[in-house]
């Protein structure tokens, strides 16, 4: 007897064994994906983590149902790398392996009901809902599960399918459907028969009264000689501007004749444009001393200034690289950021470079995936978000990852919750390739790391072309509404400062961090705010959909004409959004084109892409945007750039707030006057006192980090300590307050005053679920490794706590 081990993409820990005959056993390798059933009915996809001999103890083996690939879609490295990401962010493999490939290669049993093959009589006896479902079945032959649910209009209809199976009134299968499918791209040939000069000369005289499919043949004819290229059916019909009936046509009399050849969803131009800048002596340098670092550093820091032109350094190690036909990782923070970069590469490498990211389709990152795997020319260098960091590199030479301080690197749900750059870090060691973090704002982390000799450390500190950094004027809004200074939201800097620069045709960022129109509606008589049914908070007003919403689970309503409390119709907004702004703009400035850019006008694929180019175009005068603008987009014409209200980032109960409040300020700075005039940055500020926004003004970033980092090690935080958050969730109140008070005790028996909580969060409810938090602050002396071993066993003993079961516990290591 053969047997597998088997990885399921579920949250359990353990793999499961299955049973296969001696063909299967020589067949399958470790990575390969196979169909099992699992449980009374369900199929999954499982992954093949081992072949052996060796029966499990204790329970029967079930055979595997079939064997979904040729070759292996996962590495070995990969998988090394994957437990890894589950033994250090304390989840299970199944769960990075759910988070790590695409959703069309994970298969999930699609139950289907249907009428079986016995002739059913007696229709009386049955129950209103089998009977619409009996019904349903009449006139179509077969149902999924999801469709049943909707005839019946219920969640819960496992109970009526049983009872209609037990009457053997209907049969149940479990089909796996194989989700990926290549596209196809269809083209256009001539017959065969129709290639000689006699036989194309009768053919033309016979459509003389065919006007419509003759055009389409000339056209036909044109195409073929002006290209070398196969010519497809949408050329075609664009340039004869013909139907496709007519086409079709001239298909059925066997004239032309249709092919179809697979193509690759994400295509990019075909030849690299342009020779690679050439560096200044600053770039020169610093790409210098990398070089260096790297011969005794894996990792190096690259600590240069806002458009000091990293990217360009960047590109010469690409280049070197790629040279020896090794691969390369780029990742970046954002999506908005991917779409600037990849114009700015294809210049320099034309069609070598893939995307992956998960605005794109399931279909589209199954491609990459395929091509990485591969080692297609086509991937050799991958731009991603943090999920590139998955993908089934087998010749990894060099990882950039740019941006590095960025907040999104870090995925907080579902499991794995963990950092792309950390878990960089291990990937670029188990290929023994080399790793360049590059920021103009680094985590404190990082810069601790290349201070105490851990990473190399190479610093940028001019602009590109020598431009000045901009002039950061901090104003004093408290002031100047005692004045009566403010117009709306404006100071009145902050208008005569935009008004001069949209007279020279410049363009102005603003800086809002908060989408919708306002945070908070009052009633003016009662002070009553409408509050989200689901979260602790108050819905923020959305004027562009006249509707409340709750930004944390969805929730929405109308906006109300009265207070539903009191029914008096004075309502007040409180606090402002992006939206807000971009309104009062628009009376403020009417000659001029305004935009926004946050989560609500960036849903699309292309969406990203459509409003960057429109500024690059000029076709936008005042951008108005939350933390997205702050990336390192490079805009080429902007002067100006305002922080709307500098307070609300440094007011925010959280030990990074003032590293993340500098670190955001600065890259918001770094848009503005990016070309040879010096940019002017105006940010508003109830306290333009505060040691941040003072040590942002003079771009002081060295003053930032000995202060934070004096104040982390007074009250144990990183780098000094390491962190790990336990969360508890339950719709009970007093459950999830007893259950963390159990969990937290357990942990100080061990850690005493390294524990903190459980505490509510901020917002304490979240989709009707109570939650509590628990940190477990670790000094560099303690072991990391029997700590999260303590914890694993804590958990165990909770879970078997029967009071405790409804209770979620998530563990977030390295929580920042």
């Amino acid at each position: 007897m053969y047997f597998i081990d088997v990885i399921l993409p579920i949250p359990l820990k353990q793999a499961f064994t299955y049973s296969v005959n001696k063909d299967e056993a020589a067949f399958l390798k470790q990575g390969m994906r196979v169909a099992i059933p699992f449980g009374k009915s369900k199929v999954y996809t499982g992954i093949v983590y081992q072949v052996h001999d060796q029966p499990p103890v204790g329970y029967e083996t079930k055979s595997i149902d079939h064997i979904l690939d040729e070759n292996p879609i996962i590495t070995p490295l990969q998988l090394k790398h994957w437990e890894w990401l589950a033994a250090y962010y304390m989840c299970s493999l199944g769960e990075v392996i759910k988070a790590a490939l695409p959703s069309a290669f994970l298969l999930e049993s699609e139950t289907i009901i249907k009428l079986s093959s016995r002739n059913f009589q007696d229709e009386e006896s049955l129950s209103d809902d089998e009977f619409v479902l009996y019904e349903a079945l009449q006139h179509q032959s077969s149902l999924h599960i999801n469709d049943a649910r909707a005839i019946l209009d219920r969640k819960n209809i496992v109970s009526i399918i049983q009872k209609l199976l037990d009457k053997n009134i209907i049969e149940v299968e479990e089909t796996v459907y194989e989700q990926y499918v290549p596209k196809m791209k269809r083209y256009i040939k001539l017959a065969p028969k129709y290639t000689s000069e006699e036989k194309l000369r009768e053919l033309l005289d016979s459509l003389t009264r065919a006007h419509k499919q003759r055009e389409v043949l000339m056209h036909f004819f044109m195409l073929n000689t002006k290209t070398k290229k196969p010519i497809s059916s949408t050329a075609l019909q664009k340039k004869s501007e013909a139907s496709a009936a007519t086409l079709k046509a001239l298909i059925d009399k066997g004239i032309l004749e249709e092919y179809y050849v697979q193509q690759d969803r994400v295509e990019f131009s075909d030849e690299a444009s342009s020779e690679i800048k050439t560096l200044n002596e600053a770039q020169i340098k610093a790409y210098g001393e990398i070089k260096s670092s790297f011969e005794t550093n894996d990792v190096v820091l690259l600590h240069g200034v806002t458009s000091s032109g990293k990217t360009e350094i960047y590109v010469r190690l690409i280049e070197e690289v790629i040279a020896t036909g090794k691969q390369v990782l780029y990742m970046l923070p954002e999506i908005a950021l991917t779409t600037q970069l990849i114009t700015r590469l294809q210049k320099y490498f034309g069609e070598r470079i893939s995307v992956y990211h998960s605005k794109f389709s399931v279909n589209e990152r199954v491609e990459v995936w395929k091509n990485v795997l591969s080692e297609k020319p086509k991937s050799q260098i991958i731009i991603g978000a943090r999920s590139s960091l998955f993908l089934p590199f087998k010749n990894l030479g060099l990882i950039i990852v740019d941006e590095e301080h960025e907040p999104s690197f870090k995925q907080y749900s579902p499991a794995p919750r963990y950092n792309a750059r950390d878990s960089a870090i291990v990937l670029a060691n188990l290929h023994k390739a080399k790793l360049l973090m590059g920021s103009a704002t680094p985590s404190l982390e990082s810069y601790h790391n290349a201070k105490t000799g851990k990473f190399g450390l190479v610093t940028l500190k001019k602009r590109f072309g020598n431009v000045l950094m901009p002039d950061i004027e901090l104003v004093d809004i408290k002031e100047k509404t005692r004045k009566k200074q403010m117009t709306g939201h404006f100071s009145d800097r902050l208008l005569e400062e935009m008004q001069e620069v949209l007279k020279n045709d410049e363009q102005v960022i603003l800086f809002q961090n908060r989408r919708g129109f306002s945070p908070v509606v009052e009633c003016t008589t009662c002070g009553i705010s409408p509050q989200c049914p689901n979260c602790d908070v108050s819905l923020t007003f959305h004027q562009y959909k006249n509707q409340l919403r709750c930004h944390y689970c969805g929730y929405h309503m109308a906006m109300m004409k009265s207070c539903i409390a009191c029914g008096s119709e004075t309502l007040d907004t409180k606090g402002f959004g992006t939206e807000q702004i971009e309104t009062e703009l628009k009376t403020l400035f009417p000659n001029s084109k305004v935009a926004r850019m946050d989560q609500d006008t960036t849903k699309g694929k292309h969406a990203y892409s459509k409003l960057i180019e429109a500024l690059e175009n000029e076709e936008i005068d005042i951008l108005v945007g939350t933390q997205m603008l702050a990336k390192g987009l490079d805009f080429r014409n902007i002067s100006l750039v305002g922080v709307m209200n500098a307070d609300n980032l440094l007011n925010f109960p959280d030990f990074r707030a003032h590293e993340r409040s500098f670190q955001l300020l600065q890259q918001v700075s770094g848009r503005a006057g990016r070309t040879q005039k010096r940019g002017k940055v105006l940010i508003q500020t109830y306290n333009p006192y505060h040691q941040i926004l003072k040590q942002v003004s003079v771009n002081d970033y060295e003053a930032m980090y000995k202060e934070q980092l004096e104040e982390r090690y007074n009250y144990k935080y990183p780098p000094f300590y390491r962190t790990i958050k336990i969360v508890f969730k339950d719709k009970n109140l007093t459950r999830v307050q007893k259950a963390s008070v159990w969990f937290g005790q357990a942990l100080e028996l061990q850690f005493k005053e390294n524990i903190l909580g459980p505490e509510p969060p901020p917002v304490g409810r979240i989709k009707n679920k109570y939650i509590m938090n628990i940190l477990v602050k670790i000094p560099k002396n303690q072991s990391l490794e029997k700590t999260k071993k303590y914890i694993d066993n804590v958990q165990r003993s909770f879970n078997s706590i029967k009071e405790f079961s409804s209770v979620r516990v998530n563990i977030d290591v390295d929580n920042y």
